[in-house]
């Protein structure tokens, strides 16, 4: 299926895109196939690998696993929490928490590479991102969510103003579905991450991915109609 690569997390382009965050816990060789079949069914703008759990060789082995899954696609591949091991492993960037390391050095060592950062919901963690030299900041989480202890939460207005006075890119996560991710998308939400959206729909994560693409472009078009 032909698929629109207008914007990577990082790069500014129209409109929102899907962003993809693994399963906690994934068999690497099982999984790139789940992996290859929801890039193909639609568009995805970035795949973070989030494996908190997992020893470094662990990560290291799902990164050799997944990363050419996504790179052949077009498909920007991020790799959670470690700046250092996601330049050594080939991915196109990191995405860090605000306890994971040393955000200024992880600017440096990354290069050209991409950098997001996790601002929850506070301006002042997001404007501190955007001056470091973040590709993008994300906020949440915006409603409840399994996969893992909400301690920040986020307002849709929070995604208003940050468009309204920075150019670098937004992120939501957090509860994220098909179902509810509409005010997200028009309050100006350049990429919207999720979970269980995709690896847990009941028809399979190809299904998940059409969906949530279905329901975006609904939510832009709902939103270019309003006056």
């Amino acid at each position: 299926m032909a698929r629109s690569n207008e914007s990577r997390p990082g790069e500014s382009g129209p409109g929102c895109r899907l962003y993809l965050v693994t399963p906690p816990a994934l068999e690497p060789a099982r999984f790139a196939e789940d992996l290859a079949r929801a890039l193909d069914a639609g568009d995805v703008a970035c795949v973070q690998l989030r494996l908190k759990d997992a020893d470094e060789d662990a990560v290291r082995r799902a990164c050799d696993a997944l990363r050419p899954v996504a790179q052949s696609r077009d498909v920007a591949f991020l790799l959670n929490d470690r700046a250092d091991l996601a330049v050594e492993t080939g991915c196109d960037g990191a995405h860090l928490g605000q306890e994971d390391g040393d955000h200024e050095a992880a600017r440096q060592l990354l290069g050209q590479g991409i950098l997001g950062i996790t601002c929850h919901g506070s301006r002042h963690l997001a404007m501190k991102a955007g001056e470091l030299g973040a590709d993008y900041v994300a906020f949440g989480a915006f409603f409840p969510t399994s996969t893992k202890t909400v301690e920040h939460h986020a307002e849709v207005e929070l995604l208003q103003w940050w468009g309204e006075v920075m150019e670098v890119p937004a992120v939501a996560i957090g509860g994220i579905t098909a179902a509810n991710c509409a005010p997200l998308v028009r309050a100006g939400a350049d990429f919207l991450a999720v979970v269980g959206a995709v690896w847990n729909h009941p028809e399979g994560p190809a299904a998940g991915v059409r969906g949530m693409n279905a329901a975006i472009a609904a939510a832009q078009a709902e939103g270019a109609a309003q006056p």
